[in-house]
């Protein structure tokens, strides 16, 4: 990828993230390379969008609604609810802007990395599952099973993520961005995996 300079982009986010969230991106750049290499996808993209992916993460709310604002992205009303939902829509923005990401589906893979989208592209689920089977990650339903799943059925453990997190939303009464449940439906009504 020309002009996208891994180690200045760690060296960015090492200032921009929280420590928290820093270790959190290293990992899903470090799990995201392992899975790119497993499926045979870019390495090098793989890596840029899991570093890039939570970008906007640590943003405030209200800094991310005046970017979206400022420069026409689109803001859904769930978004306008839950403004923490656009930190996707900021970091694709910002992997573009300051970071000189040009690849559309690095982009792609950093805008739909929360919600999946029907018709997701290799990279998207690389780094959609990478975000939450990441080593830093200790908390979500069925990881152990699908951290083994996705190493050796990449589509299996997108529609086994989809599933638990619907579910988990539910059960804890929490809204559902209607894109999640969008691409759930595609891929399980669609027989598309």
């Amino acid at each position: 990828m020309k002009n996208v300079n891994i180690k200045k982009i760690r060296k960015k986010l090492e200032k921009t993230l929280d420590a928290k969230r820093y270790e959190h991106t290293l990992g899903v750049a470090y799990t995201a390379a392992a899975l790119a290499m497993c499926f045979q996808a870019d390495i090098e993209k793989a890596k840029v969008a899991g570093l890039l992916h939570d970008c906007a993460k640590c943003m405030s709310n209200e800094k991310k609604m005046d970017i979206c604002q400022k420069q026409g992205i689109e803001i859904t009303e769930m978004e306008k609810k839950n403004p923490f939902l656009l930190h996707a829509k900021v970091g694709r923005y910002l992997a573009r802007k300051q970071f000189h990401v040009k690849d559309e589906d690095v982009l792609n893979a950093i805008l739909n990395h929360t919600t999946g989208r029907p018709g997701m592209s290799r990279l998207e689920k690389i780094i959609y599952i990478a975000d939450y089977i990441e080593p830093e990650r200790k908390h979500a339903p069925n990881l152990t099973q699908v951290r083994k799943l996705a190493f050796r059925d990449i589509d299996a453990a997108l529609l086994q993520i989809l599933k638990d997190t619907l579910g988990y939303l539910q059960n804890i009464d929490s809204p559902v961005d209607p894109m999640t449940q969008e691409t759930y439906n595609y891929y399980v009504l669609n027989k598309r995996i």
